[in-house]
Protein backbone atom coordinates (compact mmCIF):
# COMPACT_ATOMS: atom_id res chain seq x y z
CA UNK A 1 0.00 0.00 0.00
CA UNK A 2 1.51 3.32 -1.12
CA UNK A 3 -0.40 5.61 1.23
CA UNK A 4 1.61 5.67 4.46
CA UNK A 5 -1.34 6.85 6.59
CA UNK A 6 -3.52 3.88 5.67
CA UNK A 7 -0.57 1.50 5.68
CA UNK A 8 0.15 2.09 9.37
CA UNK A 9 -3.55 1.67 10.24
CA UNK A 10 -4.09 -1.50 8.23
CA UNK A 11 -3.27 -4.07 10.97
CA UNK A 12 -5.76 -2.42 13.35
CA UNK A 13 -8.42 -2.15 10.63
CA UNK A 14 -8.11 -5.86 9.85
CA UNK A 15 -8.18 -6.84 13.53
CA UNK A 16 -11.24 -4.65 14.15
CA UNK A 17 -13.21 -5.99 11.20
CA UNK A 18 -12.37 -9.58 12.14
CA UNK A 19 -13.25 -9.20 15.82
CA UNK A 20 -16.19 -6.76 15.85
CA UNK A 21 -17.26 -6.05 12.27
CA UNK A 22 -16.36 -2.35 12.28
CA UNK A 23 -13.36 -0.04 12.62
CA UNK A 24 -12.90 3.66 13.37
CA UNK A 25 -9.57 5.30 12.52
CA UNK A 26 -8.51 8.93 13.00
CA UNK A 27 -6.12 10.72 10.62
CA UNK A 28 -6.57 7.99 8.01
CA UNK A 29 -5.38 10.17 5.10
CA UNK A 30 -3.13 13.26 4.84
CA UNK A 31 -4.69 16.44 6.22
CA UNK A 32 -3.91 18.28 2.99
CA UNK A 33 -5.91 15.73 0.96
CA UNK A 34 -8.82 15.91 3.40
CA UNK A 35 -8.99 19.68 2.98
CA UNK A 36 -8.81 19.40 -0.81
CA UNK A 37 -11.69 16.91 -0.77
CA UNK A 38 -13.76 19.20 1.45
CA UNK A 39 -13.12 22.10 -0.92
CA UNK A 40 -14.11 19.88 -3.85
CA UNK A 41 -17.39 18.96 -2.15
CA UNK A 42 -18.18 22.61 -1.41
CA UNK A 43 -17.35 23.59 -4.99
CA UNK A 44 -19.64 20.93 -6.42
CA UNK A 45 -22.44 22.01 -4.09
CA UNK A 46 -22.05 25.67 -5.07
CA UNK A 47 -22.14 24.70 -8.76
CA UNK A 48 -25.36 22.74 -8.29
CA UNK A 49 -23.75 19.38 -9.02
CA UNK A 50 -25.08 17.63 -5.90
CA UNK A 51 -28.59 16.17 -6.07
CA UNK A 52 -31.00 15.05 -3.31
CA UNK A 53 -30.20 11.47 -2.42
CA UNK A 54 -32.80 8.76 -2.95
CA UNK A 55 -33.82 5.68 -1.01
CA UNK A 56 -33.96 2.28 -2.72
CA UNK A 57 -32.63 1.36 -6.13
CA UNK A 58 -33.73 0.93 -9.73
CA UNK A 59 -37.38 1.76 -10.36
CA UNK A 60 -37.95 1.91 -6.60
CA UNK A 61 -35.50 4.78 -6.09
CA UNK A 62 -37.23 7.83 -4.61
CA UNK A 63 -36.29 10.98 -2.70
CA UNK A 64 -37.81 10.74 0.77
CA UNK A 65 -36.59 13.55 3.01
CA UNK A 66 -38.38 12.03 5.99
CA UNK A 67 -35.89 9.16 5.77
CA UNK A 68 -32.79 10.75 4.27
CA UNK A 69 -31.87 14.42 3.79
CA UNK A 70 -28.43 14.56 2.18
CA UNK A 71 -27.40 15.60 -1.33
CA UNK A 72 -24.82 13.57 -3.22
CA UNK A 73 -22.67 13.23 -6.32
CA UNK A 74 -20.86 10.06 -7.34
CA UNK A 75 -17.11 10.06 -7.90
CA UNK A 76 -15.70 9.07 -11.26
CA UNK A 77 -12.01 8.72 -12.19
CA UNK A 78 -10.51 11.81 -13.78
CA UNK A 79 -12.81 14.37 -12.16
CA UNK A 80 -10.08 15.93 -10.00
CA UNK A 81 -6.62 15.14 -8.66
CA UNK A 82 -7.87 14.97 -5.07
CA UNK A 83 -10.68 12.56 -5.92
CA UNK A 84 -8.31 10.37 -7.94
CA UNK A 85 -5.91 10.25 -4.99
CA UNK A 86 -8.75 9.23 -2.68
CA UNK A 87 -9.98 6.54 -5.07
CA UNK A 88 -6.44 5.19 -5.40
CA UNK A 89 -6.10 4.93 -1.62
CA UNK A 90 -9.43 3.11 -1.40
CA UNK A 91 -8.40 0.73 -4.17
CA UNK A 92 -5.24 -0.13 -2.26
CA UNK A 93 -7.38 -0.73 0.82
CA UNK A 94 -9.67 -2.96 -1.27
CA UNK A 95 -6.72 -5.10 -2.27
CA UNK A 96 -5.53 -5.35 1.34
CA UNK A 97 -9.00 -6.42 2.53
CA UNK A 98 -9.11 -9.08 -0.18
CA UNK A 99 -5.71 -10.38 0.89
CA UNK A 100 -6.76 -10.53 4.54
CA UNK A 101 -10.31 -11.86 4.21
CA UNK A 102 -10.65 -13.39 0.70
CA UNK A 103 -13.80 -11.32 0.13
CA UNK A 104 -13.59 -11.14 -3.66
CA UNK A 105 -14.01 -7.37 -3.60
CA UNK A 106 -14.07 -6.29 -7.22
CA UNK A 107 -14.54 -2.51 -7.07
CA UNK A 108 -15.31 0.52 -4.94
CA UNK A 109 -18.10 3.04 -5.47
CA UNK A 110 -18.27 6.34 -3.61
CA UNK A 111 -20.08 9.67 -3.51
CA UNK A 112 -19.80 13.01 -1.79
CA UNK A 113 -22.58 13.49 0.77
CA UNK A 114 -23.60 16.90 2.09
CA UNK A 115 -26.09 17.10 4.95
CA UNK A 116 -27.47 20.60 5.58
CA UNK A 117 -28.14 21.58 9.21
CA UNK A 118 -30.97 19.48 10.62
CA UNK A 119 -30.77 16.73 7.99
CA UNK A 120 -30.53 13.08 9.00
CA UNK A 121 -30.65 9.52 7.69
CA UNK A 122 -32.82 7.04 9.56
CA UNK A 123 -31.54 3.70 10.81
CA UNK A 124 -30.79 1.30 7.96
CA UNK A 125 -28.50 -1.36 6.50
CA UNK A 126 -26.32 -0.63 3.47
CA UNK A 127 -26.91 -3.87 1.55
CA UNK A 128 -29.91 -4.02 -0.77
CA UNK A 129 -32.32 -6.93 -0.44
CA UNK A 130 -32.01 -7.78 -4.13
CA UNK A 131 -28.29 -7.00 -4.59
CA UNK A 132 -25.68 -8.42 -2.23
CA UNK A 133 -22.58 -6.91 -3.83
CA UNK A 134 -21.99 -4.23 -1.18
CA UNK A 135 -19.72 -5.95 1.34
CA UNK A 136 -17.74 -3.36 3.31
CA UNK A 137 -18.97 0.20 3.84
CA UNK A 138 -16.52 3.10 4.13
CA UNK A 139 -17.24 6.63 5.36
CA UNK A 140 -14.56 9.32 5.34
CA UNK A 141 -15.29 12.63 7.07
CA UNK A 142 -14.26 16.09 5.85
CA UNK A 143 -15.36 18.46 8.65
CA UNK A 144 -12.71 20.61 10.35
CA UNK A 145 -13.07 21.57 14.02
CA UNK A 146 -16.19 19.51 14.68
CA UNK A 147 -17.48 19.93 18.25
CA UNK A 148 -19.43 17.42 20.36
CA UNK A 149 -22.40 19.75 20.81
CA UNK A 150 -22.83 20.15 17.03
CA UNK A 151 -24.35 16.66 16.74
CA UNK A 152 -24.20 14.89 13.39
CA UNK A 153 -22.82 11.62 14.72
CA UNK A 154 -22.86 8.36 12.81
CA UNK A 155 -24.65 6.06 15.27
CA UNK A 156 -23.69 2.40 14.93
CA UNK A 157 -25.68 -0.49 16.38
CA UNK A 158 -23.22 -3.38 16.90
CA UNK A 159 -24.52 -6.88 17.55
CA UNK A 160 -23.69 -6.67 21.26
CA UNK A 161 -26.66 -4.33 21.70
CA UNK A 162 -24.64 -1.22 22.47
CA UNK A 163 -24.82 2.08 20.60
CA UNK A 164 -21.67 3.78 19.34
CA UNK A 165 -21.59 7.39 18.17
CA UNK A 166 -18.81 8.52 15.80
CA UNK A 167 -18.45 12.27 15.32
CA UNK A 168 -17.84 13.31 11.67
CA UNK A 169 -14.43 14.84 12.39
CA UNK A 170 -12.15 15.52 9.43
CA UNK A 171 -9.78 12.63 8.76
CA UNK A 172 -11.88 9.96 10.48
CA UNK A 173 -12.46 6.77 8.48
CA UNK A 174 -15.19 4.32 9.50
CA UNK A 175 -15.41 0.84 7.96
CA UNK A 176 -18.03 -1.81 8.69
CA UNK A 177 -19.61 -4.94 7.26
CA UNK A 178 -22.44 -3.65 5.07
CA UNK A 179 -24.97 -6.43 5.69
CA UNK A 180 -24.46 -6.71 9.44
CA UNK A 181 -24.30 -3.28 11.05
CA UNK A 182 -27.42 -1.07 11.27
CA UNK A 183 -26.59 2.62 11.52
CA UNK A 184 -28.06 6.10 11.21
CA UNK A 185 -26.92 9.70 10.77
CA UNK A 186 -28.07 12.08 13.50
CA UNK A 187 -28.99 15.70 12.71
CA UNK A 188 -26.33 18.39 13.17
CA UNK A 189 -26.39 22.12 13.79
CA UNK A 190 -23.93 22.75 10.93
CA UNK A 191 -23.27 21.47 7.44
CA UNK A 192 -21.80 17.97 7.42
CA UNK A 193 -19.56 16.61 4.63
CA UNK A 194 -18.37 13.09 3.92
CA UNK A 195 -17.31 10.62 1.28
CA UNK A 196 -19.48 7.54 1.55
CA UNK A 197 -18.68 4.38 -0.35
CA UNK A 198 -18.84 0.61 -0.62
CA UNK A 199 -16.36 -2.10 -1.49
CA UNK A 200 -18.35 -4.47 -3.70
CA UNK A 201 -17.77 -8.12 -4.44
CA UNK A 202 -18.47 -9.78 -7.75
CA UNK A 203 -22.12 -10.22 -8.68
Amino acid sequence: MNDQHLQRLLPQIIDDLASQGWSRQAHALPQSLTRELAAECHSRAQNGALSPAGVGRGQGLAVREGIRGDSIQWLEPGQSAACDQYLQAMDELRQALNQAFYLGLEDYESHFALYPPGAFYQKHLDRFRDDDRRTVSAVYYLNDDWQDDQGGALRLYPQDGAELDVLPTAGTLVLFISAELPHEVLPATRERLSLTGWFRRRA
